[in-house]
């Protein structure tokens, strides 16, 4: 019995919500309602899509020049016997690379020009086992020979110091001493000092590595820093159709927990993080957005139940009960939120799918110096259902005070 009272409750709320009203004005009213929630809903599509295509882009960014998996010590500084850790690594079937890497800080000094820079040696074989030939603008990436050692600049290192691709004009790196005291009648005395090529310029279009970063030969940097078989870090390149999941936990049950796997998406987690904060902040101020449409449901459900009064006088007179009767305007208010707010759905995953296809929102700024020309979009199945939970929720809500108006 309660199961019938329910479908006829929803039948007669939908009748409510698609038949014509005595009043043009609550038509109207209604009308807005429902596009003050379509409205809301498509904003909230076509906005996390977007934070969706940014976050794509930062990956694809990334693959550029960070591994697909990187082994850091968990205690100290540098890995001190890298050599032995990466024979290990090379016996497991799923690792295509392993690489070790130096990263520190020094200072680079080209002509007249001194710039703080971060170093990064890597192994001879490293454009090989990374995407840094797809970067490099000017020049090319070298590994040393009978000429010496090269050094490839970002394009900030590059512009700050004025250095570009010579045979000639060398670059010079100091970095401080790890060892020994400081002599302050004879500074220059504290710091080791090497002199390198430049050979090539890159860009990335990340600033963290863009802006002052020189890539160096792994044994010029061992000699800077006085290291021999040591290594900041290991870089790990999986082979293809290797999950990068599955990696790391292979890694794990062959050398144990020595050492911190992290994925690309770890390495650069400040930036991911930032990006889903401001993805989740935003869906939340138009969740607000969403509530303050709907007042104007509350409005049309008000106006409704006075039209409507006669009507439900008529069904009482037929035996209708009071929770009837509530149930009615109950469902009416959430069905007027719930269509609107697919409505607005899929009006958002049209566009989001015309800008994924077509890209006819145009980022702005001069076209030359841009990567991306249209706003980047990714459609999320999961970021649809939120949405529509939050719409359904807050029909819910706007059919509760509903309720409420109407036993008052």
């Amino acid at each position: 019995m309660k199961d019938k009272n329910y479908r006829l409750s929803i039948r007669i709320a939908l009748r409510y919500l698609f038949a014509p009203k005595s009043h043009n004005a609550v038509n109207v009213i209604s009308a807005i309602a429902m596009a003050g929630v379509a409205v809301a809903a498509m904003a909230m599509v076509c906005i996390m899509s977007v934070f969706n295509g940014f976050s794509d882009l930062a990956s694809a960014r990334l693959s550029i020049i960070d591994p697909e998996l990187r082994l850091s010590p968990r205690e100290g500084k540098v890995i001190e016997n890298a050599d032995s850790v990466i024979a290990e690594l090379s016996s497991i079937p799923q690792i295509a690379n392993a690489l070790p890497v130096i990263q520190e800080q020094a200072l680079a000094v080209y002509g007249d020009v001194q710039l703080p820079v971060t170093i990064k040696g890597v192994p001879p074989e490293y454009n090989r086992a990374s995407s840094i030939d797809k970067a490099i603008i000017d020049g090319e990436f070298r590994s040393p020979d009978n000429l010496g050692d090269y050094a490839t600049l970002s394009v900030g290192a590059s512009i700050r110091l004025g250095a570009r691709p010579s045979q000639y004009e060398p670059l010079a790196i100091h970095v401080p001493k790890r060892m020994g005291r400081y002599n302050p009648a004879n500074p220059m005395a504290s710091f080791r000092s090497d002199s390198l090529l430049v050979s090539g310029v890159y860009e990335i279009d990340q600033p963290e590595y863009d802006k002052d970063f020189i890539i160096i030969p792994i044994e010029a940097a061992r000699r800077l820093l006085d290291y021999t078989t040591h290594a900041s870090s290991i870089e790990v390149s999986l082979r293809y159709g290797t999950n990068a999941q599955d990696a790391k936990d292979i890694i794990r049950q062959a050398i144990g927990d020595r050492f911190m796997i992290s994925d690309r998406q770890e390495q650069q987690q400040e930036s991911f993080r930032m990006i889903n904060i401001e993805k989740w902040v935003t869906l939340l101020m138009l969740a607000f957005i969403l509530v303050i449409a709907s007042f104007n449901i509350i409005s049309t459900l008000s106006m409704l139940i006075i039209e409507k009064r006669e009507s439900t006088a008529i069904m009482r007179s037929l035996g209708a009960n009071d929770g009837l009767v509530k149930r009615i305007f109950f469902f009416e208010g959430w069905m007027i939120s719930v269509t609107g707010g697919i409505i607005g759905i899929i009006i958002g995953v049209a566009l989001v799918l015309a800008q994924q296809w077509g890209g006819f929102i145009k980022l702005g700024g001069d076209a030359s110096q841009m990567s991306i020309h249209e706003y980047p979009v990714r459609l999320a199945i999961p970021d649809l259902a939120i949405i529509l939970a939050i719409i359904t929720a807050i029909g819910f809500v706007t059919g509760a005070i509903a309720l409420m108006r109407r036993q008052r």
